[in-house]
């Protein structure tokens, strides 16, 4: 085979290569948010949302099932629009950030179950209690450049947990709900130099 045929096959997979090699994405604070909604009494929906939020994530385009997600959310940071509300959930009898001041999910396995639509399994940590939660994803959407050249995409994510298989036995569920709808809504950027 000539020399030059093997430089060019030798090229063509090298650029194959780099164009499937997982790429590494942090979160945009400012455009994502951690949601939560849990029952009161029964007859309303309470929502909130934390406002401190980071994160990374790793994404082969290639291969979603090598998707994995890195997520910080600053406990204290809950706004549940009362200011009341928010110090009892800050408080000892429920979240006691003053101990458990982070909230983490790491994940430890990706399955790809239909067009944009994964289903991410790791550990979420709340109240210095891990446990097993999977997360349904919508997305990664396709990025996106802003005028400086920086790439963004977003996506979604849901569970239900219940919050006192983490410790989080405050108020009765008569009051305070047992199970917790969480959603994340992030947009990932990767910026110019990331790429270079």
């Amino acid at each position: 085979m000539p020399r030059t045929t093997v430089i060019l096959i030798a090229s063509l997979f090298l650029s194959a290569s780099a164009c499937t090699q997982t790429q590494s994405w942090r979160l945009d604070p400012a455009h994502s948010a951690a949601q939560f909604a849990v029952r009161h009494m029964g007859i309303s929906t309470v929502r909130g949302t934390f406002t401190k939020v980071q994160g990374t994530v790793q994404f082969d385009p290639a291969d979603p099932a090598k998707l994995s997600i890195d997520v910080t959310i600053d406990a204290s940071s809950v706004d549940s629009r009362v200011e009341a509300r928010d110090n009892d959930l800050r408080g000892a009898s429920l979240l006691d950030v003053q101990h458990y001041p982070t909230i983490t999910f790491r994940s430890k396995r990706t399955d790809v179950v239909g067009k944009g639509k994964l289903k991410v399994t790791g550990d979420l940590s709340i109240h210095g209690v891990k446990k097993e939660v999977v997360l349904d994803v919508d997305g990664l959407t396709e990025p996106v450049k802003d005028p400086r050249g920086n790439a963004h995409m977003g996506a979604s994510a849901t569970a239900t947990i219940n919050r006192r298989d983490f410790g989080v036995t405050g108020y009765p569920a008569a009051m305070v709900g047992d199970d917790v709808a969480i959603t994340i809504d992030v947009e990932l950027v990767q910026s110019v130099s990331a790429n270079q």
